[in-house]
């Protein structure tokens, strides 16, 4: 039936029944921007749409639509969709996890891949992406209290990726939210045992392998798939309330630092001088030692030598030996010489030609 007739007349109906668009029987609809008595262009006829549309329609399908090749079109149109919801595109860094009626099947490798709908359906975690997650930068979940009773700012980022699909998706609901509480859980933890010394300024790469392998091991006991690949410390901070405090803190600890460097270096400087006199002892003593040594063998070679003329010519050598001991006492004292005898004279004048040179030698010259 269409929308509107051509020409005026209680015999044309409306789409409800009543009276011809914009007349007041029936009291239907009015059409639109109507005017005072004019017309307005008429909508379209709905049924001569919908029968052009059949006429179409048997024409495209076998024998016009009829007898049993009728139903060949709509199980193709749906064997067509089903394809195209059927087949799925693996990425490199994604991994497809295939579900049959919603329980784990199968794990796609990346590539083409065809899982029948609506049967089985595919997930598609992104195993290569690296994700991020920011704790304490908005400051309220930031404050922590260590070990000496401090309360410091302590925010960080958590970096992680999914190294099991199955395990990522089947056994932890919300994984993000766990990551987050876990990771902050093993921070407070490690901030609880440090001092806040240490952790605002050296032991900042100690805390960061320690949080990672807290938290690592409670997600591995999870089996959340999830592998921690690093744990970043940010500003670290006291409260704005004992800022000055802590610095104060900081520079003591600087001073400290300071005075003990330079006492290492004083230590170090004076065992290296020490060290040094001990070598130039023990050079000394081997030299002395090996002088001993040699004048004792020279000392045995020359007796030996001595014994051996001794034994050749006994006399001769028994007298040389004592004027030679005689020279060498005699030499080393103040002698006086005394001539006996009937024709003697009693002392002899005796020059000592050594000891005058000596003196000579001693004296100082004046001015």
């Amino acid at each position: 039936m269409p929308w509107n007739s051509e020409g005026g007349g209680g015999g044309n109906q409306g789409p409800w029944g009543q009276g011809p668009w914009g007349q007041g029987g029936g009291g239907g609809p009015k059409r639109p921007n109507q005017g005072g008595g004019g017309r307005g262009p008429n909508p379209p006829d709905l049924d001569d749409l919908i029968r052009k549309s059949q006429d179409k329609l048997k024409q495209v399908l076998p024998q016009g639509g009829g007898g049993r090749w009728g139903w060949i079109l709509p199980l193709a149109l749906i064997a067509l969709f089903v394809v195209y919801n059927s087949i799925y595109q693996v990425q490199p860094d994604e991994r497809g996890v295939v579900l049959r009626f919603g329980t784990f099947d199968r794990v796609a490798e990346p590539g083409l891949h065809f899982a029948l709908w609506p049967v089985e359906t595919m997930e598609k975690p992104r195993v290569g992406a690296v994700r991020q997650i920011n704790i304490g930068n908005d400051g309220g979940e930031a404050q922590m209290l260590t070990s000496d009773k401090n309360i410091i700012n302590v925010p960080f980022s958590v970096f992680w990726r999914i190294n099991d699909a199955q395990s990522f998706l089947f056994n932890v609901a919300d994984q993000e939210r766990t990551i987050r509480a876990v990771s902050q859980s093993a921070m407070r933890e490690v901030v609880g045992q440090t001092r806040a010394q240490a952790i605002l300024t050296t032991g900042k790469n100690a805390v960061e392998a320690q949080v990672m392998e807290i938290t690592q091991g409670l997600l591995d006991e999870y089996k959340a798939g999830v592998t921690i690949t690093s744990i970043n410390l940010g500003d670290v901070q006291p409260p704005r309330e004992v800022a000055d405090a802590f610095a104060e803190v900081v520079r003591a600890g600087q001073n400290q630092q300071q005075l003990i460097n330079e006492a290492e270096q004083y230590r170090n400087q004076q065992i290296r001088l020490a060290e040094g006199e001990a070598a130039k002892l023990i050079e000394d003593a081997n030299g002395y030692k090996a002088s001993v040594v040699a004048q004792a063998e020279g000392e045995s070679a020359r007796f030996l030598s001595v014994y051996e003329e001794y034994k050749q010519a006994r006399g001769v050598t028994r007298e040389r030996i004592f004027l030679e001991t005689m020279e060498q006492i005699l030499g080393q004292t103040n002698k006086v010489i005394m001539e006996s005898g009937g024709n003697g004279q009693g002392v002899v004048p005796y020059l000592p030609l050594p000891e005058v040179q000596r003196r000579q030698n001693n004296q100082v010259p004046q001015n």
